[in-house]
């Protein structure tokens, strides 16, 4: 009996002293993680600091409010309202352009579609070139008139190459200019009088520039409206290229196209004395977000 009670006694001590041993070691465990926490260190898995997917837009400015570093978001319309080529040579001048922007592209067959959450991620939506009529264009485009408006209106950025110019016009058009376009080639002393893919001169930043252009637009300006800036005129005096404000955003438009690569001179057997003209698309850019 005597020999059971000890033995009994004995393991209870022993239980004690493991339990005393387990709770020590779990104390050492938690202390370096509370001082971190009184440190004012963040523990890893909520690292504010963790670099974010590509897909997210990540660049090297850091945001002033959250210190993740992202890139302004473009939004580039692929679609039955542009062309071949047209949307990709859009996206490569944006790319390549000092904001670095996160291009992605929009439209009825995209991963992303045009709308008033998708334009809510962005800070510029663009318009690319496109083939047949601006009816046709405007009429692809309909349901989405609004939401453009509404974002350009907030703050947002339009840029409108060749039919993405005629389409910030307005009958048909999103409205987005304190005027209007219409057809160059239909004008009085016109350079170009046919639809054909050709070069054409404007005074850009009052400069002489060739430039490709097919059957593009040019911009009609209300009289006294404040705060447009004219980049380039025809050789006729009418604006080639500009920008204008919009609610609190801005537009910037183009009838040539300075996003032109070398296969649309090479499809077509044209040669631009002066070179290509991604630094007068670059130019119409900056001007726009600035």
């Amino acid at each position: 009996m005597s020999q059971r009670w000890w033995r009994s006694q004995k393991a209870r001590r022993l239980i004690i002293i493991g339990v005393l041993s387990l709770f020590l070691l779990m104390i050492i465990a938690v202390l370096p993680a509370l001082s971190k926490h009184e440190n004012g260190e963040q523990p890893i898995a909520g690292n504010h600091n963790t670099p974010l997917s590509t897909t997210t837009g990540v660049s090297k400015t850091p945001s002033p409010t959250t210190g993740i570093a992202t890139r302004p978001v473009a939004l580039v319309y692929r679609g039955p309202a542009g062309c071949e080529g047209c949307s990709e040579a859009v996206a490569q001048l944006l790319q390549n352009s000092k904001w670095h922007f996160d291009v992605r592209y929009v439209g009825p067959d995209e991963d992303l579609q045009l709308s008033e959450t998708t334009l809510k991620t962005a800070t510029l939506y663009a318009q690319p070139g496109g083939d047949g009529t601006v009816e046709t264009a405007a009429a692809a485009l309909d349901d989405d008139v609004e939401i453009i408006q509404n974002f350009v209106k907030a703050g947002g950025r339009y840029l409108g190459f060749c039919m993405g110019g005629y389409l910030a016009g307005k009958d048909p058009g999103f409205d987005l200019l304190p005027g209007d376009t219409d057809q160059f080639i239909t004008l009085p002393g016109a350079s170009v009088t046919t639809e054909d893919d050709t070069i054409i001169t404007v005074d850009w930043r009052n400069k002489p520039r060739s430039m490709y252009f097919q059957d593009g637009p040019y911009f009609l300006v209300n009289e006294n409206t404040p705060d447009v800036i004219v980049l380039a005129t025809y050789t006729n005096n009418k604006i080639a290229a500009m920008v204008a404000l919009y609610g609190q955003g801005k537009v910037g438009v183009v009838g040539p196209h300075p996003e032109a690569t070398d296969d649309w001179y090479q499809d077509y057997q044209l040669h631009d004395p002066d070179g290509l003209d991604a630094d007068l698309g670059l130019d119409l850019i900056d001007t726009t977000m600035q």
